[in-house]
């Protein structure tokens, strides 16, 4: 499976915005999917995963609340529903897929390009 992500921009603190990521491949709907993200000079981290079906999801504590993760097999597109954004959620945010329902950054095999959001106070 190939990822492209899409949908950053540049917003105001509380503004809402929505990514999303396409997958090409017959693999998506056998993939976890899931959001990470980078900001300025923090390491990446685990924003929110989706499991295969949907159903499932997790959340990381700093975005519980504010953000939805959800997915459509249908169109091989998985979403970043991000509302109440705050300048900290400024950052590059990568889509990416695993085997497996994980947090473990290590067990996604694939990778979006990264999408950069930008929240202005």
């Amino acid at each position: 499976v190939q990822l492209q992500a899409s949908g950053g921009g540049l917003v105001q603190a509380g503004d809402s915005l929505r990514l999303s990521c396409a997958a090409s491949g017959p693999t998506f709907s056998d993939r976890v999917m899931a959001w990470f993200r980078q900001a300025p000079g923090k390491e990446r981290a685990l924003v929110a995963a989706v499991s295969r079906g949907g159903g499932g999801t997790y959340y990381s504590g700093i975005v519980r609340g504010r953000f939805t993760i959800s997915r459509d097999n249908a169109k091989n597109t998985v979403y970043l529903q991000m509302n109440s954004l705050k300048p900290e959620d400024t950052a590059i945010y990568y889509c990416a897929a695993s085997p497996y329902f994980t947090t473990r950054e290590s067990e996604y095999e694939t990778w979006g390009q990264g999408t950069e959001v930008t929240v202005s106070s």
